[in-house]
């Protein structure tokens, strides 16, 4: 695939703080390396807002791929899990209906600040399952052309 082009989704809500934005870091930097470009960013607030913002950027014809970044971090009740399941559904339903990779570099829920923390590379694994997933989908359209 010539230089692809992603766009990005950052979900902002980040009860350790620094865990997102080092996410969002790692995403960069890894489609720099591939030679993507980031073509657009939407910051929402939370990783239950992913999917909106996803069909958004997955609309414009310029985009390949999204990338969606974000940190569930466990609390006191089970909502954790509701919202992970809440963004999964629905980041997946973008991509089938947009018929566009989605990746979900979202991590948890379930985890500690800690295990958050370890998993920023998240982001990069994000980038790099959206452009190998893209250039798979180019390779299958131009062979049934």
């Amino acid at each position: 695939m010539a230089s692809a082009r992603l766009g990005l989704v950052v979900a902002r809500f980040d009860k350790q703080g620094g865990v997102v934005s080092e996410m969002e870091d790692s995403a960069r930097e890894a489609a720099q390396e591939r030679g993507a470009e980031i073509a657009a960013t939407l910051v929402v607030p939370g990783s239950y807002d992913t999917p909106l913002a996803a069909d958004r950027l997955a609309r414009r014809a310029s985009i390949d791929a999204v990338v969606v970044v974000g940190a569930i971090v466990t609390g006191d009740t089970d909502h954790d899990q509701v919202i992970g399941q809440a963004a999964a559904d629905g980041l997946r339903d973008v991509a089938l209906d947009r018929d566009t990779p989605v990746t979900l570099g979202i991590t948890g829920p379930g985890m500690s600040a800690d295990e958050a923390a370890a998993r920023v590379g998240y982001g990069a694994n994000a980038v790099e399952s959206a452009l190998s997933l893209a250039a798979e989908l180019e390779d299958t359209a131009e062979d049934h052309t």
